[in-house]
């Protein structure tokens, strides 16, 4: 099973199972069974039958209460006759941590994929509309980030579903280099041909600017405090677990960036139609 099944991770998951022509049941509120992280009652109708699951916490497993749910998850999922638990995790967040231990606490073999900023946050999340606005405001000052790869995320997930030898073990993604966000959204600005920069904001100005492009309040807070909490420095690292794992190098931005504006999802008239 795959949570988040539909989401920027889990959709890739799902595909890189089927791939290799593992069976798949996407966990999301809209499947049948229905799985839904905020009714429990869903949980156990989706189990039946699994015995993998690749575990991504909505909205994020670094968000207050988090671990409380994902842990009660777990504990069920062993229960249910699940085997294995791949967990996504953000690197350097407490609660993200906990929901960590909260997985190795089931008894269930379990791996831990860490990742920090996904990159696609920049194309398939609220971000593309700040993109196309041609300002990306965050509170996250001048501090450099491993951005990570949705797709290295996923192939990493898929290895620790369906081989050996990952059980255990804390796979912490990264890209291949640090980049500040002024340098990232620069490389978006040159990838799409567009004038788009770079504004470091306060916590409270970020919150106001989102909730007033319909991003709900409580949602917005909690992840203006995740970004206070990690964009401090301490994700500003690299690793070599793609190579490790995947046996090639990481995903670069600037190929993202290339990719992605050649779909136009930044191009302003994208943001009419939708």
């Amino acid at each position: 099973m795959v949570l988040a099944g539909t989401g920027k991770t889990g959709r890739r998951v799902a595909s890189g199972l089927l791939a290799h022509d593992v069976p798949v049941r996407v966990g999301s509120r809209r499947a049948d069974p229905p799985f839904d992280w905020q009714d429990d009652t869903t949980w156990e109708p989706a189990l039946h039958g699994i015995d993998a699951a690749y575990v991504a916490f909505y909205p994020d497993a670094a968000f207050p209460g988090a671990a409380a749910t994902v842990g009660s998850f777990a504990d069920l999922a062993v229960d249910c006759g699940v085997r294995r638990l791949v967990l996504l995790a953000d690197r350097g967040a407490g609660e993200a941590e906990r929901c960590e231990q909260a997985v190795r606490d089931s008894g269930a073999e379990w791996t831990v994929v860490r990742a920090g900023f996904i990159t696609q946050n920049f194309s398939e999340a609220f971000l593309a509309e700040s993109v196309r606005a041609g300002v990306v405001a965050l509170p996250a000052g001048g501090v450099a980030e491993p951005f990570t790869d949705a797709e290295d995320i996923a192939d990493v997930a898929v290895a620790a579903l369906t081989g050996n030898g990952h059980g255990g073990r804390i796979h912490d993604v990264t890209g291949p280099r640090l980049l500040t966000f002024a340098e990232a959204v620069g490389e978006i600005a040159r990838a799409a041909r567009r004038d788009v920069r770079y504004m470091p904001v306060t916590p409270e100005h970020f919150i106001s600017s989102v909730t007033a492009r319909g991003v709900p309040a409580e949602y917005a807070t909690q992840l203006a405090g995740l970004m206070a909490e990690v964009f401090d420095g301490r994700r500003a690292a690299v690793t070599d677990t793609v190579e490790r794992v995947l046996g090639r190098s990481p995903r670069d931005f600037a190929e993202y960036a290339h990719e992605t504006a050649a779909t136009g999802v930044w191009d302003t008239r994208a943001g009419s139609s939708g």
